[in-house]
């Protein structure tokens, strides 16, 4: 039995090795790639790009040779500088995508990844309390928060699409790639029988934590507040969309492209929106809608299995932050004595 080399890999003998040709390594790096959503692997390339270019910076030839303390001091470099394009300096968990990016190429080529060298983790790990690791929390856009932005929306039909973005991806508390995503095909209308009005059945074929696209169906109720039923058949009657994107970009003078919105839209909306309503659009990004909706359902006491329902989320303890977040002031221990 032959033994492994670093040429080589996913083979026991040298003679399996030698079957693996070009094809199947190409065939292995798509698969791998095909696991990562869009967004995730526009991200991996812009990281693997800010780590070729600190190569070229610092005289090495090879990226896929650079010695560990090397790339810990890109991760320090990284961290600590700020991006020459946007001049911002990044956060922790950037670099920690960016570290992603780094160890899948090197896997995707069969070399062990530095980044799991005991130099460069403790170098992260240094990095991590250095600049505090808990992720920023965006503004969540409460449900009242929801209906002063949809009253500024304007009658045309550029704030009749605005208006539809907002209310569905608050209701069915949607990530901005998900807005984008959908199409006419994915949206359900079913007969108006409950209490809380017309529903509607919408439809994600790929999210974060569906990579495989096996798809999820979401609920959603008119209601009597936002009504992002209503408002999504208003923008599609107006718009005239009949087929392909529910969401999409328009020309000057209001006429369709029949292109979907880019994901950097939407935060662009909900900012702009949200500065009419008096908030500070620093504080607003394309996850508020659907913090807003989770932060919401805990206010009003939803269930925990009903909420995670709507939201999909994989993780109860990531909700119960919500919750816990919502019910600081709810019964609080200092109530009767403070």
């Amino acid at each position: 039995m032959g033994q492994p080399n670093g040429d080589h890999i996913y083979s026991d003998t040298e003679d399996d090795m030698d079957e693996l040709t070009i094809a199947d390594r190409d065939l292995q790096v798509e698969a791998m790639s095909s696991e990562l959503s869009d967004n995730t692997r526009k991200a991996y390339q812009k990281g693997w790009s800010r780590f070729t270019d600190y190569c070229a910076a610092e005289g090495i030839g090879d990226p896929l040779s650079v010695p560990p303390d090397r790339v810990a001091r890109f991760f320090v470099r990284l961290a600590t500088g700020a991006s020459p394009k946007s001049g911002v300096t990044p956060s922790m968990g950037t670099v920690m995508l960016y570290k992603s990016a780094v160890n899948k190429k090197y896997l995707e080529v069969g070399k062990p990844s530095p980044t799991s060298h005991p130099v460069v983790r403790a170098t992260l790990k240094g990095l991590a309390r250095l600049k505090g690791s808990s992720s920023r929390k965006v503004e969540a856009l409460r449900e009242y928060h929801i209906e002063s932005m949809l009253r500024a929306c304007p009658k045309t039909l550029i704030g009749k699409r605005d208006a539809a973005i907002i209310a569905v991806g608050f209701a069915g508390a949607l990530r901005r790639s998900e807005i984008c995503n959908l199409v006419l095909d994915d949206v359900e209308f079913l007969d108006s029988s409950g209490v809380d009005g017309d529903r509607m059945w919408i439809t994600i074929r790929q999210s974060k934590t569906d990579q495989q696209g096996k798809g999820q169906r979401i609920a959603i109720l008119d209601g009597k507040a936002i009504r992002p039923i209503t408002h999504l058949r208003l923008w599609l009657e107006s718009s005239g969309i009949t087929r392909g994107p529910v969401f999409q970009t328009m020309k000057r003078g209001g006429h369709l492209r029949g292109k979907p919105m880019h994901h950097s839209d939407i935060p662009r909306i909900l900012k702009q929106y949200a500065a009419h309503i008096g908030l500070d659009p620093k504080d607003i990004a394309g996850h508020s809608l659907r913090a807003g909706f989770v932060t919401s359902a805990a206010v009003h006491h939803a269930r925990l299995d009903k909420i995670m329902a709507v939201s999909r989320h994989t993780n109860p303890a990531t909700v119960m932050g919500y919750i816990r977040d919502a019910d600081a002031f709810a019964d609080h221990a200092g109530q009767r004595f403070l």
